[in-house]
């Protein structure tokens, strides 16, 4: 019971990364792109850790950590860039 639960929550991510890939691709602004790309990095970590969890690996929830913290750290660069035209003062 729990293959296909897992099986339905990945496919259900995979499906709103797929929207959220065209959403980027057909986005008017560029913060609605980042707004994208902050969505799309949230869904690859939860395919990560469900991924994860169907094969019972540990190893895989660092990685998702790991791309966590560059997503976090990437829109926060593009939305200061986007502000004042410069990331580093």
């Amino acid at each position: 019971m729990l293959d296909y639960a897992l099986s339905f929550a990945i496919s259900c991510f995979a499906l709103a990364l797929l929207l959220t890939l065209w959403r980027l691709a057909t986005a008017p602004t560029i913060p609605d792109r980042i707004l994208a790309v902050d969505t799309m990095v949230v869904n690859v970590i939860a395919l990560i850790v469900l991924y994860s969890l169907m094969r019972g690996h540990a190893l895989n929830f660092e990685a998702a950590m790991l791309f966590s913290m560059t997503g976090f750290v990437s829109t926060v660069a593009f939305c200061k860039y986007l502000l004042r035209r410069s990331i580093i003062e």
